[in-house]
């Protein structure tokens, strides 16, 4: 069995991302296709503080530019903000019981000027699948030579990779051709991630925050808490 899935590189992305990584054999980030014009996961995500939602975005160059692919994606450094989201941190973390474990990371990306959105991103996803102890592959799309668009791109993955099922979330049953996949050979299969309980700062629980939440609070059980979480996997109807 080989299981492969493809997810959009998100900025510090939540847990069912990783949900999606861990139980894949090869996850691929779709670094070529469109940038979105509007709000976008790619640029920024949810944190918690004293006053409840705490938002980061990294402010990235778009005016002019017209429509551009995620990889050409350049981080805008005017201004302070870069400070302000560190700040923001340690200062919402601080009493964090794995904070300090995480502290030096947290640091680093912040103080780098990262010339592309996608470096930046990549680097904090690589290091939480480390500190998840993931085993698997990770692929960008832009190694795989496929210039496709959905509802091709999933199978032309699938199939490039050599994949016997392609795990997929159930809200893109609605963007997949089942026929794609069946004359391949490739098995199409469904989850639906579901916001995972565990201990957090700040009062009651608020889902769905960004990894970086979990392994602030939970350290090194973070990778059991997501392995363990509810999940539904179906083979498509036939």
């Amino acid at each position: 069995m080989k299981i492969v899935s493809a997810y959009q590189p998100y900025f510090a992305p939540y847990s069912g991302f990783f949900e999606k990584a861990l139980r894949s054999h090869v996850f691929v980030l779709l670094d070529t296709v469109q940038f979105p014009r509007g709000a976008t996961w790619l640029t920024r995500n949810r944190f918690k503080n004293d006053q409840g939602t705490l938002w980061l975005t990294i402010p990235v160059w778009k005016k002019g530019l017209g429509l551009q692919r995620i990889r050409d994606v350049k981080i805008c450094h005017e201004g302070r903000w870069a400070t302000k989201h560190l700040t923001s941190i340690a200062t919402a973390y601080k009493n964090a019981p794995y904070f300090p474990d995480h502290e030096e990371f947290v640091t680093k990306v912040f103080s780098k000027n990262y010339t592309f959105l996608l470096d930046m991103n990549l680097e904090i996803i690589g290091y939480v699948l480390n500190s998840l102890e993931a085993n698997v592959e990770l692929v960008l799309l832009s190694e795989l030579g496929i210039d496709s668009r959905e509802p091709d791109l999933s199978a032309d993955i699938a199939k490039e990779l050599g994949a016997t099922h392609f795990l997929a979330q159930g809200s893109a049953r609605k963007y997949l051709f089942f026929e794609r996949f069946d004359e391949q050979g490739i098995d199409l299969i469904f989850f639906n991630p579901k916001p995972i309980v565990y201990p957090q700062l700040w009062g009651g629980f608020m889902p769905n925050l960004s990894i970086l939440d979990m392994l602030f609070n939970c350290g090194p059980r973070s990778s059991q808490i997501i392995r363990r979480g509810p999940l539904e996997i179906k083979k498509q109807a036939t």
